[in-house]
């Protein structure tokens, strides 16, 4: 058997399936992690390897777990094992091989690029593992589980687990708010002693998104007063200048980085009158969360079903093998069309029509060459 080079995302069955494969060929299976193996201890595999070659004509596969993180002298010091025939290398990577594993190995190995598991698959992943555990799961939990779980095995049977385990806990019957609870990521811990630090900031931000500027520079003195660093008001003020205001005013995201230069280059307290001036126009500027919006449309996608490949058109197509992948064929290059505008759908496949950008009509500049651009497009 040749040495493979397994390329997918987390929970696509890498290493499953090189303990598949060991399995079916009677070969003997070793596994090391590239986060902690070291070169003496590569070193020993082989040498194990030869001798079991040599006694009993027993093969060995090496599984290398991240191999990405294994740096150049480690990869070499894999190599000589490879060439020789002693081991078969399956190498598993979240990070494309073709970028992050040496050219010497590369052409030693195949790669094959794993996908992520379909809801469909993940149904099934999930609905073993709860027959493992002995939980009763309807099947439109198992699809809310599938979905969640964003293409990994992995984080199914994770859910199913602590859902299940919630659910027992309190008593109940599986609901999809155990399931909700948990996929959901922890949220950061605030520090409880800083309320007037985080009440203060608030409400700066808040007047401001409000258009209030006298609110939003008594808010400003008070903090500036209290001895709060200047730089970290003049970074809120950047995130609120492309948060709530966009471009509705384009001006407003320059200004907010300028203050924040002026925080830095003159210091307190002259730099007070740069923040209170970029505070009243911030407060006094049109304002329009449509840039918000769309990437909060665009995120809850992603997080709700993962995050689809692009189509092969779009994807990169400057390494060596990027041919042998598909990438790049097909591309419409927009500057060949005298619009400037590609017909091609650019999203995946799966999302193809959906709109994530709404203009407010505080952007009608933009609002009205956006539809111009979309009628362009699907002519």
């Amino acid at each position: 058997m040749r040495s493979a080079i397994f390329y997918g995302p987390p929970g696509s069955g890498k290493t499953t399936l090189a303990r598949i494969i060991a399995r079916m060929t009677g070969a003997e299976f070793v596994e090391l992690s590239a986060v902690s193996a070291t070169v003496a201890q590569v070193r020993e595999v082989l040498a194990r390897a030869r001798e079991r070659l040599g006694a009993n004509g027993q093969r060995t596969i090496l599984f290398l777990d991240e191999i990405h993180r294994f740096n150049k002298a480690q990869q070499d010091a894999l190599l000589p094992g490879v060439e020789e025939g002693v081991v078969t290398l399956i190498g598993a990577t979240t990070e494309n091989p073709y970028y992050e594993v040496n050219s010497a190995l590369l052409s030693r190995s195949q790669v094959y690029e794993l996908e992520p598991l379909s809801v469909d698959e993940l149904k099934t992943i999930a609905a073993r593992g709860a027959a493992e555990i002995g939980a009763e799961i309807p099947d439109e939990l198992l699809e809310l589980i599938a979905i969640r779980a964003g293409g990994d095995a992995r984080s199914v049977h994770n859910i199913v687990e602590l859902a299940w385990q919630t659910a027992q806990a309190a008593g109940e019957p599986l609901s999809a708010g155990h399931v909700e609870d948990a996929a959901r990521k922890r949220p950061l811990v605030y520090d409880k002693t800083a309320d007037a630090h985080y009440d203060f900031i608030s409400a700066f931000i808040k007047s401001m998104r409000g258009s209030d500027p006298d609110a939003s520079v008594y808010y400003l003195a008070a903090m500036l007063e209290s001895g709060e660093d200047a730089r970290y008001i003049a970074r809120r003020m950047i995130v609120l200048a492309s948060e709530d205001i966009g471009n509705a005013d384009p001006h407003a995201l320059p200004l907010a980085i300028a203050t924040s230069q002026a925080v830095e280059h003159v210091g307190m307290p002259e730099c007070s009158f740069a923040l209170a001036q970029c505070a009243m126009y911030l407060a006094l500027a049109p304002k329009s969360n449509s840039a918000l919006r769309a990437l909060g449309a665009a995120r809850r996608h992603v997080r709700e079903h993962g995050a689809q490949l692009p189509p092969d058109a779009l994807r990169s197509a400057a390494y060596p093998g990027a041919a042998a992948l598909g990438r790049g064929q097909g591309y419409d290059y927009p500057h060949d069309r005298p619009e400037k505008v590609s017909p091609q759908e650019l999203l995946p496949d799966l999302l193809a029509g959906e709109r994530f950008v709404e203009l407010d009509a505080t952007e009608p500049e933009l609002r009205d060459r956006l539809q111009r651009i979309r009628d362009a497009r699907h002519r």
